[in-house]
């Protein structure tokens, strides 16, 4: 026999190769059984009740279960700043939510990009690996599957990352499995946010009802304050000269608390109005004019007095008759210092205070308005989530719509905001603002 024929496969016998072909029937009968299984579980997971953070939570934790892999993310993109935020991470060393990466970096920006999955048996060897997620958590990476969280037919709305399977390494098989989950998850995701939009659209519509409502409830208040007004002066002014000397302390007090009167009522209609573009994600044009920082947060200090000295807390200001007059938008200004003053008077124990510093910074190019409360500060998840789309309210029945209004009436006068709280010290929010606009 030559070296040529003794070289030549064996032919497959009939047998064997009937063996192969139910080998392989039974590995896709496998598979298909693995993907229903992923399909049940999922749909049992998703189909719920459930909160957009609820629905992200569940997905992944059903994605690890079906591949049995150690860690994993949901990372949700937000077109605003062109990121993909991490939404929820599980495992050892998880992300913390809100850590954001640019949506085309990394392998999940290429995965988010293409809208392909992504199996990589080592993540190190891979040259778009982002190595300053695993550096922030001291993770190691070894093997990873990524997949476009993607609505039917359109866009990807995010990314699904699994990492590290325990036995072997994560194969196309778990792709298939993963893809299942991802479409099912991708779905609820979305009709979540569908229906928030809803939810939102509705409350849209019952506030601009209540801002009518409550402009023709006040409107008697205004116009019974004007009349009242201009008794209480007919009166003061027919006394004898001797008795209005003796009366004039209470007639200044009357105007003083008339005036009150008009300011509230329409500080009232303002913030209705600023609640309800706040919701609907629009705003009316600002507009600018000179404007007395020291006499917009007096006013703020009047109107928050009574709910301060319930709770025997001081309102301080330093530095803020020193400060030049900026080109501003006046009513937004109140609404922000407003909000940033009515959300810390709940965090504040008796006795404490919020002290409001104000200097030019840098002097006569812009200023620089510190809110210091003595309160209970935020952990750090939530202190980086304010200001952003997942900001959330730690008060009862709260919306977190305060915190999205000061973030608006900040990015509207070309300005920035930024926090520093520690917890049990209390928290600072600085507020920089330009001395004058920009001519359009």
């Amino acid at each position: 026999m030559s070296a040529q024929e003794k070289s030549l496969p064996e032919p497959v016998s009939t047998e064997e190769r009937r063996r192969q072909q139910r080998r392989e029937h039974d590995r896709r009968l496998l598979q298909r059984d693995r993907e229903l299984e992923a399909a049940r579980r999922i749909s049992e997971a998703l189909f719920q009740h459930l909160s957009t953070d609820e629905l992200v939570e569940k997905a992944l934790q059903t994605a690890l279960e079906v591949v049995d892999a150690e860690s994993g993310s949901i990372l949700l993109a937000d077109s605003e700043s062109k990121q993909l935020v991490f939404r929820h991470s599980i495992g050892a060393s998880p992300v913390q939510a809100g850590t954001a990466i640019p949506w085309e970096k990394g392998i999940a920006g290429a995965v988010f990009q293409s809208g392909e999955p992504i199996v990589i048996g080592d993540v190190k060897a891979d040259q778009r690996h982002f190595p300053d997620i695993d550096a922030l958590t001291q993770h190691v990476t070894r093997d990873m599957i990524a997949l476009p969280l993607k609505r039917w037919e359109g866009e990807p709305i995010g990314v699904l990352e699994v990492l590290n399977k325990r036995e072997g390494r994560l194969n196309d098989g778990d792709v298939a499995l993963l893809s299942v989950v991802s479409a099912i998850a991708a779905s609820s995701i979305e009709q979540a946010r569908l229906h928030h939009e809803a939810k939102l659209a509705e409350v849209v519509r019952l506030l601009g009802d209540i801002s009518h409502d409550i402009k023709n409830l006040l409107m008697p208040v205004f116009t019974g304050a004007g009349l009242l007004e201009g008794e209480i002066r007919d009166l003061y002014e027919g006394l004898p000269d001797k008795n209005r000397t003796k009366a004039e302390a209470g007639y200044k007090m009357c105007q003083e608390v008339i005036a009150m009167f008009g300011n509230s009522t329409r500080r009232i209609q303002d913030r209705v109005k600023e609640i309800a573009d706040c919701v609907k994600g629009m705003s009316t044009e600002p507009i600018f004019a000179p404007c007395d920082v020291h006499a917009v947060m007096k006013a703020v200090f009047e109107a928050l007095s009574w709910q301060a000295d319930q709770k025997k807390l001081s309102l301080k200001s330093e530095g803020l008759d020193r400060m030049p007059q900026i080109i501003a938008d006046e009513r937004r200004l109140f609404n922000a210092f407003y909000n940033l003053i009515n959300n810390a008077i709940p965090e504040v124990p008796v006795g404490g205070s919020i002290t409001i510093y104000g200097k030019e910074d840098p002097p006569g190019v812009g200023i620089l308005v510190s809110v210091a409360d003595t309160g209970r500060g935020m952990p750090p998840e939530v202190r980086d989530s304010l200001f952003t789309a997942r900001a959330k309210s730690r008060k009862a029945g709260g919306t977190g719509l305060g915190t999205k209004i000061v973030k608006d009436v900040v990015a509207a006068h070309r300005g920035r905001i930024s926090v520093e709280s520690t917890v049990g010290v209390g928290t600072t929010f600085y507020v920089h603002l330009p001395v004058s606009q920009p001519v359009s």
